[in-house]
């Protein structure tokens, strides 16, 4: 049997799924994983605040260095989230010869770089499983089980928040203003949900995925992302016309030496796996050039889900941490010498609605112009009897920058009330 003595920086949501998950399955995990784990101190901001245990736990500590400079707690697990102050923790809980494991996305995605590196510097583990998509084993599988292949894509829903909002709007025609202000309700998203719906969360996850996958540093700046919020009832419904479903994807594909990394609404063909991934479950879509095409499905949030994944490092730490040389889920490899690519450079199709005013020409001038970027028209359809009437255009796949001028050209024609979207599209193929 091996003991694990930790410390919780964090006593929020999933500091206490963790507490409730070493109640519900402790013998469980004695007997088949041969741990166990002890819980020496937690860290709080408020002792008075209500939680599962009780005000005067002698557990609670209000100082981060309690637990840090604990001369007994072998594993810190930081749990509070944002940058500051656990990018301090965790860097001085790592120089201290403490493991850590973290479901921190934000930190690690700014900062994971350095941070593994101060771990194999100090010849200690650096574990953070439940970072992406909760209780989905999707890093572990990337790193470890699929270590033999050349991983070309994962395209991924990883925000549960922004999939719950899309799924309302999907099969309840809700506003984008009525399905958040449901989410919130719900306790799926923020009071302020900006880093949400904005593609912030989705980014962050997504630096982490391409990192493993293509085993090459990536910086989070360099992640091409837009939000949810300018989706409306009708793009919803064109695209189920079009036979089409709209996600907020992250995508990550490496080909020819160059790594696309981008993060936006998404027209997906409706009988695509990830078409079927509703509410506020998350799913990871993984092609390797051995084992083809997998897909990792689940809940990617909530106390339980998550302190299952944070366990479950734990658990790895202390079976690990006899090796000299224990593995810290590295962030950083050699120079591999692949850049990420330009969005302007990526291709996709698109779809685009315009508003324009009923006058005669007006389509035969809005395909010229398309036409005389480069940009080629799949399909083409007049919606509306009254002004402005909309026009819905689905292209082929075509390079950014065309379509970008292609808009810029449309904007200046006098027939134009509106661009009212721009979404790619993706067949996913």
């Amino acid at each position: 049997m091996m003991k694990m003595k930790i410390g919780l920086l964090g006593f929020g949501v999933v500091g206490q799924g963790v507490w409730q998950l070493l109640e519900m399955n402790e013998q469980e995990m004695l007997t088949h994983a041969g741990v166990q784990v002890e819980v020496l101190k937690i860290l709080v901001s408020d002792v008075h605040k209500d939680r599962i245990l009780s005000s005067d736990n002698p557990l609670y500590t209000t100082q981060w260095k309690d637990i840090v400079y604990h001369n007994d707690i072998q594993t810190v697990v930081e749990l509070m989230g944002g940058i500051n102050p656990a990018y301090q923790c965790i860097k001085e809980a790592l120089k201290s010869g403490k493991n850590v494991v973290t479901a921190n996305k934000a930190l690690l995605a700014q900062h994971g770089v350095e941070l593994t590196k101060l771990a194999e510097e100090h010849k200690v583990q650096l574990r953070y499983e439940a970072s992406v998509a909760g209780g989905i084993p999707v890093l572990q599988a990337i790193r470890d089980s699929l270590s033999a292949n050349v991983i070309n894509s994962i395209i991924g829903i990883v925000n549960g928040t922004t999939n719950y909002i899309l799924t309302r709007m999907t099969q309840e025609g809700s506003t984008f203003e009525d399905a958040l202000q449901a989410a919130q309700e719900q306790g799926y998203a923020e009071a302020d949900p900006t880093a949400d719906i904005e593609g912030f969360d989705a980014a962050h996850k997504l630096t982490l995925l391409a990192s493993l996958g293509f085993k090459t540093e990536v910086s989070f700046q360099k992640v091409y992302r837009e939000g949810i919020d300018k989706i409306s009832p009708l793009d919803i419904e064109y695209a189920k016309e079009l036979g089409y479903v709209i996600k907020l994807l992250a995508i990550a594909r490496c080909l020819n030496g160059r790594i696309e990394m981008r993060v936006h609404p998404t027209m997906i063909p409706a009988g695509h796996p990830l078409a079927a991934v509703n509410d506020a479950y998350n799913a990871v879509y993984v092609k390797g050039n051995a084992v083809g095409e997998l897909m990792f499905y689940g809940k990617g949030a909530g106390a339980l889900p998550t302190a299952s994944a944070v366990m479950g490092d734990v658990i790895n730490v202390a079976r690990h941490q006899q090796q000299v040389n224990a593995p810290t889920c590295p962030l950083h490899y050699q120079p591999s010498g692949k850049e990420v690519q330009a969005m302007d450079q990526t291709s996709t199709a698109f779809y685009i609605r315009l508003l324009v005013k009923d006058i005669p020409g007006v389509l035969g001038r809005i395909a010229t112009t398309f036409g005389g970027c480069g940009v080629s028209l799949s399909s083409v359809i007049q919606k509306g009897e009254t002004e402005p009437v909309s026009l819905v255009f689905v292209t082929h796949k075509t390079r950014e920058l065309a379509l970008r001028q292609a808009v810029k050209d449309i904007l200046h024609m006098d027939e134009l009330v509106e661009v009212a979207s721009v979404i790619r599209v993706e067949e996913l193929s």
